[in-house]
């Protein structure tokens, strides 16, 4: 086994930067997973199938890149089976280089606690030139890989499996909006809600929701290099978290706030050889401008994220280099890079002791819907698109100081066509930096 900061996966890493442009295999695997591991519970009732409870689709694709050869594979969507909150998806695809399967179950409510909910979800794969940003526990000699002064071609690469499995229970408390019923009902026309909120107010004993989370989240990767050397490391660690959203619609919302802080730890309990910690704060806010001529809806989104690892240590070797003791695996914890955060940048790219980072999102949903009268397409249920333009800085370092976290910050920006299909949205974004651009394939938005 590997050191602690050597080679652990990331639950949405896919090898390559060609292969950005297509990340149909995590469609599915995650469509419950956002910014933040914690999810408002609801139900959705759209006007355009309201004699049914579920709401269902079903994705064939295909792609094809230089690193994973021609893919296929076909994945799957459903709420409102057994319970109708509850998600049920998977998905499945094969290569020549490459193949995996995922699947989870969301948001299912055990009989004996009706304000709990439990979710598992997991992912079995073989992945063709995964790239790690880091090397391992290794003494090393500034920059060290994947701090802010690093270089892009600092990475370990190689072939091999990246796994994965997650396990999760929420338990929304009795006060605000949820006092009365721990879930929400939204109904929907044309993918906009009916009669809903005029105003959200910040009060989380009357307004909005307030949700309680614990998270065992495992991951499992290897990495054999074109000698035939292979290395391996895996990860075991809890995460505890509250989160408050008082929005007007979870899925896309276009007013109120979200604020998340949440406790990660790895440790002797279930790791006798790796112990660290991180605490974290995501917050976002969203304001409506109203319709227009072309649009049905008009958003400013912004995210702020932050987070320290107090464990984090840096020592020295031998009076020249340095060796990183008790610190977040370099795909958690203090990372930047990949579909949520720095689009612009490979997943993972960026990781440290502290991070810092700001967004900002224009998001205009479009009155026409190309396939709202194509027959063949409506198995799709998409009920809109949305253009989006988006703005992205941020920085890690060694220490939480201020002044080091807003110097010389990283900065990219981009553009986005996203549709909510089946009351779930499906993005693709486009982002541009320094070091390059790509393309990230996901479902919800990215907060």
């Amino acid at each position: 086994m590997l050191s602690q900061q050597m080679l652990k996966p990331f639950l949405k890493r896919v090898p390559s930067l060609a292969t950005h442009s297509l990340i149909a295999v995590s469609v599915f695997s995650n469509c419950a997973y956002a910014a933040t591991p914690v999810g408002m519970k609801y139900t959705i009732t759209r006007a355009e199938n309201a004699d049914s409870t579920k709401n269902a689709m079903v994705l064939p694709y295909f792609f094809s890149t230089d690193t994973m050869g021609f893919n296929v594979g076909v994945g799957g969507v459903v709420q409102g089976i057994g319970q109708e909150q509850m998600v049920l998806g998977g998905t499945g695809w094969t290569g020549a280089d490459s193949y995996g399967v995922s699947a989870g179950l969301w948001n299912y409510r055990p009989w004996f606690a009706d304000r709990a909910f439990i979710s598992i979800a997991g992912m079995y794969a073989y992945f063709p030139e995964q790239r790690a940003y880091t090397n391992g526990n290794i003494a090393f000699e500034d920059p060290r890989w994947g701090s802010s002064g690093s270089s892009p071609d600092d990475y370990i690469v190689g072939d091999g499996y990246s796994n994965w499995l997650d396990i999760k229970v929420e338990y929304v408390l009795p006060m605000g909006s949820a006092k009365e019923k721990a879930t929400s009902d939204y109904h929907l026309r044309n993918g906009l809600l009916v009669n809903g909120p005029t105003s959200t107010y910040w009060n989380p004993l009357e307004t909005g929701t307030t949700i309680l989370l614990f998270r065992q989240f495992n991951r499992y990767q290897s990495y054999e290099d074109e000698n035939g050397d292979e290395r391996e490391g895996d990860m075991s660690a809890f995460e505890f978290g509250v989160q408050y959203d008082n929005t007007d619609f979870a899925p896309n919302p276009s007013m109120g706030s979200r604020q998340y802080i949440g406790y990660s730890y790895e440790g002797h309990i279930i790791s006798p050889d790796s112990t660290w910690d991180f605490v974290e704060l995501d917050i976002s806010k969203y304001l409506s401008i109203g319709e227009s001529d072309w649009a049905r809806q008009r958003i400013f989104a912004f995210n702020f994220w932050t987070g320290y690892s107090p464990s984090w240590n840096l020592v020295d070797s031998d009076g020249q280099r340095k060796i990183v003791e008790d610190a977040p695996p370099y795909n958690e914890g203090a990372t930047l890079g990949g579909h949520d955060r720095m689009r612009g940048f490979d997943s993972n790219r960026f990781h440290d002791k502290a991070s810092l980072y700001g967004t900002a999102e224009y998001r205009y949903t479009l009155r026409y819907n190309p396939v709202q009268d194509v027959s063949w397409l409506r198995f799709l249920n998409i009920d809109w698109f949305q253009l989006v333009a988006f703005a992205e800085v941020g920085q890690v370092a060694p220490s939480y100081d201020l002044g080091d976290l807003t110097s010389d910050m990283k900065v990219d920006g981009g553009v986005a066509v996203r549709a909510l299909a089946a009351g779930l949205v499906v993005r693709l974004d486009y982002a541009v930096s320094e070091e390059g651009s790509y393309m990230w394939f996901m479902v919800n938005q990215p907060f």
